[in-house]
């Protein structure tokens, strides 16, 4: 397991607060949070970013984030959240251990805020682009 906060959480060298443990993954609040109920959600194996992520590890992680999003929603009242989840330096990516954050948003200045600098997709690259990310998924 690397050294990383995460795999010293994993092997029990740091406390958190647990929501949620299985075979495959842990869910625990932040200890660090930009709102109440500010959870965390890991896969016990070690992979930097969800590319390197096995398979079975990520279908762990998709079966349990709709039921832990319930679980803090209704913990903490929110009326939004949001799932977050950053791969590598240049997308802010802090800790190199795959994870997710849910942040509940109870009112607009609470939780994450986001500025979406949105172009247009260039119709010239569309196809072939389409077709290059189509091919490496297969």
């Amino acid at each position: 397991m690397p050294d990383t906060v995460f795999g010293k959480i994993l092997r029990g060298e740091i406390p958190c607060h647990r929501v949620y443990e299985d075979a495959h993954v842990l869910a625990f609040l932040d200890a660090f949070p930009i709102a109440r109920g500010h959870t965390l959600v890991i896969p016990k194996e070690p992979a930097e970013t969800l590319d390197r992520l096995s398979d079975d590890s990520a279908a762990a992680l998709g079966r349990v984030l709709p039921r832990l999003c319930r679980a803090v929603v209704a913990a903490t009242g929110a009326t939004a959240y949001n799932v977050l989840q950053n791969n590598g330096p240049l997308a802010h990516q802090a800790v190199f251990h795959v994870h997710f954050h849910i942040i509940p948003k109870t009112h607009e200045s609470a939780g994450l805020g986001i500025r979406w600098p949105a172009g247009r997709l260039d119709p010239a690259d569309a196809a072939p682009l389409a077709q290059a990310i189509a091919a490496a998924a297969r």
